[in-house]
């Protein structure tokens, strides 16, 4: 069994930054890709993006690319969040999970292990 924690959400106005992080335990999340997704107000979860194991490869979706930046630290079992530049349409519960699968994916049904998410709220 795999958990995950995530934390570091919060209220920052537009322009501002946040680390968001998500500490593993159980399980461990070495050996597998590990993502981040977003769901807004009324909106589906989306994907963020992603990075293999052990961090050679980041993958993102267009709309944060150049400004957010994922990271791990596998001896302390934990994947980063770097926010910069943040909009108001960045507002959401960010989760992290755990993929099943091999490569970089970024289906929502190919991961098997979720946060329970944490908040970021970016006000104009």
């Amino acid at each position: 069994q795999v958990q995950l924690v995530e934390s570091g959400g919060g209220l920052v106005q537009a322009g501002g930054s946040l680390r968001l992080s998500c500490a593993a335990s159980g399980r461990t999340v070495g050996y597998f890709t590990m993502g981040w997704f977003r769901q807004a107000p009324g909106k589906e979860r989306e994907f963020v993006g992603a990075i293999t194991w052990p961090g050679g490869s980041t993958t993102y979706t267009d709309s944060v690319k150049g400004r957010f930046t994922i990271s791990r630290d596998n001896a302390k079992n934990t994947v980063y969040l770097q926010m910069n530049s943040l909009k108001p349409e960045d507002t959401a519960v960010y989760y992290c999970a755990r993929s099943t699968m091999g490569g970089i994916p970024t289906k929502i049904s190919d991961y098997g292990y979720w946060g329970q998410g944490t908040q970021v709220t970016v006000s104009s």
